[in-house]
């Protein structure tokens, strides 16, 4: 083990020599770094007392999980009352009995006035009457609409409140607890950090002459540094389409599967492209 790490110090001191003098180093690994594949902020969608944050760090936890949840006493009682007024019968039966008698008075009304027993006023007196009964009858209704939707309302104010896991992944970080007010305006200060670690990206910057071996699709040998060591097969995903004329390199993406978490998030890496020729580089 130690002539191997000799070895490689001697042949990783060869090529800085080398590409400080300008001559040609032939590449064919190159650094990279992991990073988790998602990072979400978890804040509340409304401004409330926290009554508890279901998650640590370090916890796993899965998308749909419920994280956080606020008091929800107000809302809930809204809710209630919300809900008692959706169904409130009387007000629709009384109308419906008020419209039923004064379709009945004047459908007499009008047979007295062709026997000429009442006067063209009393009739039209009692088909008025009929017309208020059958709009105060659908007024109730519309009423009786709008506070099944204030039910659906009050109930979304209360669903809001609890708070969902959007991905799969480890919480790593908590910065807020039970008691302490939530503000969803406080973009630097959230309840929750959660990362997905089962997929990892790797970052590697290639330069230009790879440009037109690197596909994505592809795939690729992932060396994370000691002490985690090993090999990964991982997929190039997003090959930019944007060179930095600075460096003369462009960004590469690929996915590594690390459903077993043998990988942190986080560490250096090296990265080689098997269907990719050695690359030429020279120092600057």
């Amino acid at each position: 083990m130690t002539r191997r790490r000799s070895a490689s110090l001697y042949e990783a001191t060869w090529v800085i020599v080398l590409m400080l003098r300008g001559v040609p180093v032939f590449a064919t690994e190159f650094d990279c770094v992991t990073e988790p594949s998602a990072t979400v902020a978890i804040r509340a969608p409304v401004e409330g007392i926290i009554a508890s944050v279901a998650a640590d760090r370090g916890d796993h936890v899965i998308q749909g999980q419920v994280v956080v949840t606020l008091d929800v006493g107000l809302e809930k009682a809204n809710a209630e009352l919300a809900r008692f007024r959706s169904t409130m019968q009387g007000a629709i039966r009384s109308g419906e009995s008020r419209l039923e008698y004064a379709k009945l008075k004047a459908s007499r009304n009008e047979q007295l006035h062709t026997e000429q027993f009442v006067s063209a006023q009393d009739r039209d007196e009692a088909a008025t009457e009929q017309h208020l009964a059958e709009s105060d009858l659908l007024e109730t209704r519309d009423n009786k609409r709008v506070a099944e939707l204030e039910y659906a309302r009050a109930g979304e104010d209360v669903r809001r409140r609890t708070v969902t896991s959007p991905i799969n992944g480890v919480v790593v970080e908590r910065q807020m607890n039970p008691g302490e007010l939530a503000d969803n305006q406080n973009a630097e200060r959230p309840i929750l950090k959660i990362a997905n670690t089962s997929v990892l990206h790797v970052e590697v910057l290639l330069p230009l002459e790879a440009y037109r071996s690197v596909k994505a699709g592809m795939q690729a040998r992932v060396m994370p540094e000691a002490p985690i060591g090993g090999e990964y097969q991982a997929t190039v995903r997003v090959v930019d389409s944007v060179v930095d004329t600075a460096s003369g390199t462009f960004g590469v993406r690929l996915d590594l599967p690390n459903a077993d978490e043998q990988v942190p998030a986080g560490v250096k890496c090296r990265v080689a492209f098997d269907s990719v020729p050695a690359i030429a580089t020279t120092g600057h």
